[in-house]
């Protein structure tokens, strides 16, 4: 069943979006909302990869090899421009996940040993500080020119 509403979304008044969420059941226009007001809000990349991946701010912290404490200073106002890259590999790969993973799927994808990582984590890592690899490897994962015609 799909729900329609004869006003564009950012029209809809919260009461109005709410039940449409909630009669949504083959959740198409739930997930054409959330792709558009993400869209529209910007989502900013670190809360983004915290939320999508369900990693705590220690976790954030190991990543980019900085105390908690500077975690929550920088998500209250701007990452460092010197950990931009870090940023953009894993908002990269987050995309990409995002992309042909169900969202709640995610967390469970980045925990599971892999074979092609030596049988670590996307995780273990991106803890280990080498992002580009996790960007490459999340990459590999979902490259559609392997699979013969």
């Amino acid at each position: 069943m799909t729900i329609v509403s004869a006003k564009p979304w950012h029209a809809l008044p919260p009461e109005e979006a709410a039940s449409l969420l909630a009669r949504d059941a083959g959740q198409e226009w739930s997930r054409e909302f959330l792709r558009q007001f993400q869209r529209e809000v910007g989502d900013d990349p670190l809360e983004q990869l915290m939320t999508v991946w369900n990693i705590s701010a220690s976790s954030v912290a190991r990543i980019f090899g900085v105390s908690r404490q500077a975690v929550a200073k920088w998500r209250n106002a701007e990452i460092p421009a010197d950990r931009a890259v870090t940023l953009a590999d894993l908002a990269a790969a987050t995309d990409v996940l995002e992309r042909y993973v169900r969202r709640d799927r995610i967390p469970a994808v980045v925990r599971r040993p892999a074979e092609l990582l030596g049988g670590i984590t996307l995780l273990q890592l991106a803890e280990s500080g080498d992002t580009a690899q996790v960007r490459h490897q999340v990459a590999a994962m979902f490259d559609l020119r392997r699979v013969a015609p």
